[in-house]
């Protein structure tokens, strides 16, 4: 029985065994999980995907004479300012607002996030609420990176454990949060990049927890909390991956020291933007059921297939499909062979994963011990009471 402090030594001497989560379902399948559980230390997981359930905390610095922002426009986009003068929200998901006799812009909060991680300049436009201590009544700048106080990324639910394949059997093209689905089953998407994911290799939340440190964005970042809409009693195969959506979590870091390779806004037509993260979670290994865990295979795993053409919260569903067929590009629906595609890079997901593979090694990236485990207790509730208008 390993601990953190033992393999964060190892990693300090340079000398911790690390693998990828491909690399050791390799391993396991050449020498068997025991001998695997004994050699190695580390094994790290990654993905790349869209998460829109994502944003950047921002405090711009008090002006003179000072701003009590209550209205707030990055680069054409709105963002909230309801909880300081000078501090803001920007939501990845928000859109740029239209402006009359100007064409609509594919551009949201997600992309604003990337260029400030990039540098790039953007444009800050604020209306104040007049007070004797905050005077101003509006405010233009241009803000970089370099030049506001704090910039981190703060995002409420990121980390599916696992989700849905989407298609559409209606009689005309929709477009989704999933991207465009094609009518009649012309195609399927799925969104999770399957056994690399992280929390399918830690399917109880045994190892990650609050104040877990991560690869996030290019730079560390670590587990706040629980992710909204955060479900662990979704059922479970008996290798305890879910058959479905399940957990989640939030995350945060500093976007400063983040880099726009592995930070991206993104826009889905006619739905509207989103960013594309790059996400990597480390799993020390404590013993051999970790191994075990991180063994599954993609032939193991299974998602739903949800048909977005009812427009309703529970949609039907065309039964189970694993990880495997849908990787193959193609699968069989009543009969009808559908075409496939990852909304996830599975390329960039396993570049995450060698990338904090990358800084262990180099001793430039230690463990940090859980302070609390993620509640693995809760329901999902809808809403259900409403008042139609």
């Amino acid at each position: 029985m390993r601990k953190i402090a033992e393999i964060n030594e190892k990693i300090s001497r340079k000398s911790a065994v690390v693998l990828t989560v491909e690399e050791l379902k390799a391993k396991v399948a050449e020498v068997g999980v025991t001998k695997v559980a004994k050699e190695v230390d580390v094994i790290t997981t990654g993905t790349f995907e869209p998460m829109e359930s994502s944003g950047a905390i921002i405090n711009l610095g008090h002006t003179d004479p000072p701003i009590k922002i209550r209205r707030c426009w990055l680069d054409g986009v709105p963002a909230y300012p309801g909880f300081g003068a000078v501090d803001l929200y920007l939501g990845a998901s928000c859109a740029v607002e239209a402006v009359e006799g100007e064409e609509v812009r594919e551009h949201g909060g997600g992309h604003v996030i990337e260029d400030l991680i990039a540098g790039k300049p953007v444009q800050v436009r604020a209306q104040g609420q007049v007070t004797d201590c905050y005077p101003r009544a509006t405010f233009e700048t241009t803000i970089t990176r370099d030049t506001i106080n704090q910039f981190y990324l703060f995002n409420p639910r990121n980390l599916y454990q696992n989700f849905i394949v989407g298609v559409n059997g209606g009689d005309r093209p929709l477009f989704t949060y999933l991207g465009p689905l094609q009518p009649r089953l012309g195609n399927a998407v799925y969104s999770n990049p399957g056994a690399i994911s992280p929390l399918i290799n830690d399917p109880d939340l045994q190892v990650v927890g609050i104040g877990t440190r991560i690869f996030l964005g290019g730079g560390i970042g670590y587990v706040a909390w629980e992710g909204t809409q955060h479900f662990p009693l979704q059922k479970r195969l008996p290798n305890r991956t879910p058959i479905g959506p399940a957990a989640t979590l939030a995350l945060m870091g500093d976007a400063k020291q983040m880099n726009p390779r592995w930070v991206r806004g993104c826009y889905f037509k006619n739905y509207g933007p989103s960013l594309m993260l790059g996400v990597g979670v480390p799993i020390p290994v404590f013993n051999e059921e970790i191994v075990a865990r991180c063994a599954v295979q993609d032939k193991d795993l299974v998602a739903p297939i949800v048909d977005f053409s009812i427009p309703r919260r529970v949609r039907p569903t065309f039964g189970l499909v694993s990880y495997a067929q849908l990787k193959s590009g193609r699968i069989l629906i009543e009969g009808k062979v559908v075409r496939t595609a990852p909304l996830a890079s599975i390329f960039l997901s396993r570049q995450v994963a060698q990338e904090l593979k990358q800084w262990i090694e180099a001793g430039t990236f230690t463990l940090t011990e859980p302070v609390a485990s993620i509640p693995m207790e809760r329901s999902f509730l809808p809403q259900d009471r409403w008042t139609e208008f």
